[in-house]
């Protein structure tokens, strides 16, 4: 039997992970349908897929009541039931997590946006969601702010898998890398093992194209219009190759680690007059990983093109931020703007998430 399309990424290095995750899809079958048929190699979520879930459908009503009871907070309440289906979703995928020997398999849960300026609360929640999930197979989600650099580092230094989220510009990316590698030096320190950790660090990318692209047409450089973006994530994969193969992590990997990998996120095309593949099929190469929405993997699966993508035209990566540069646009600027606007985005669907739950609360108690 052929591999259909989104199976055949897999063949560039890269691995494909679902950002979505619900009862239904674990309950109907769906998800051990995606793993076996499309190749998926681990799940993403984030508030609002959890707020879509909740809110959409009955599925939760019996656990929300029963944790109603003991009268804790809607966000206790909230990551009493998540933790419940991303337990699962451990389960489902430790097959994957072994056969790749801890490579793959993952499902990520994220900490509460609202800590995202936090670092003491960031790293204090990080480790009370490890403890709690006891699944090796898990990675905790920290954003990648300045406050979150500390909370990575002592994340890392526990021995916790971090999915580092909400990356947009070059300079943080390396400075997350740093945090993750001096958490594992920490660890060696300490003469704790290193060679079961692993990372993610998650580059978001069709949000930087929606917010250069307006200014691109005012500088009358079109032709650069959804290109920054892939431009941004293959200069971030030179600088993961020269930070994970340098002198620093070669002592590392000598005792067992591993690398923290790229993940593409944020790949679906939010603009209409662009592919609905354009940045899984322009970002495929070896050692990384793309989150991808459902409909962009049925897009992918009815007409995408797998190719080992990632390393071409480098030259014209680094033309494009040149010119941007040029003409006056400050990629820095618009980085720091996204990241701001980012945890904006996240703690609006994480508040409307805990009034669902509230909701189904009233529910419960009429």
């Amino acid at each position: 039997m052929e591999k259909n399309n989104v199976k055949k990424i897999h063949d560039f290095g890269q691995s494909i992970w679902l950002d979505f995750i619900d009862r239904k899809i674990m309950d109907s079958g769906e998800l051990k349908k995606l793993i076996d048929e499309d190749g998926i190699r681990g799940i993403t979520s984030n508030p609002a897929i959890f707020e879509k879930a909740i809110s959409s459908s009955d599925d939760y009503k019996d656990d929300i009541a029963k944790l109603t009871e003991k009268e804790i907070t809607n966000e206790a309440i909230f990551y009493g039931v998540a933790i419940e289906d991303i337990k699962r979703a451990a389960d489902m995928l430790k097959p994957l997590y072994d056969d790749s020997e801890g490579t793959d398999g993952f499902v990520s849960l994220e900490v509460s946006p609202h800590l995202a300026r936090n670092t003491e609360g960031t790293a204090q929640q990080a480790f009370e969601l490890w403890k709690t999930v006891r699944k090796e197979n898990v990675m905790i989600k920290i954003p990648g702010t300045a406050e979150g650099l500390t909370a990575i580092r002592r994340a890392t230094r526990e021995g916790i898998n971090i999915n580092v989220t909400l990356l947009f510009g070059l300079h943080r990316y390396e400075e997350v890398t740093d945090a993750y590698i001096s958490g594992l030096e920490d660890r060696l320190k300490n003469n704790q093992p290193i060679d079961h950790v692993a990372s993610v660090a998650s580059f978001f990318l069709s949000r930087i194209d929606v917010l250069v692209d307006p200014m691109l047409e005012e500088k009358g450089l079109k032709d650069l219009k959804g290109e920054v973006a892939i431009a941004s994530a293959k200069k971030a994969y030179e600088i993961y190759l020269r930070v994970f193969s340098s002198d620093r992590f070669k002592k590392l990997a000598d005792k067992g680690a591993k690398p923290q990998r790229l993940l593409w996120a944020s790949t679906g095309s939010k603009d209409p007059a662009f592919s609905d593949v354009k940045y899984v099929e322009a970002l495929i190469g070896p050692d990384t990983v793309n989150t991808v929405p459902m409909e962009t993997i049925d897009a992918f699966r009815d007409h995408g093109i797998a190719a080992n993508t990632l390393q071409t035209n480098l030259e014209h990566a680094t033309e494009v931020l040149e010119k941007i540069k040029k003409a006056g646009i400050n990629i820095d600027k618009i980085t720091q703007q996204l990241e701001d606007e980012g945890i904006e985005k996240f703690n609006k669907p994480y508040d409307k998430l805990l009034e669902a739950i509230e909701n189904q609360k009233k529910k419960v108690k009429e």
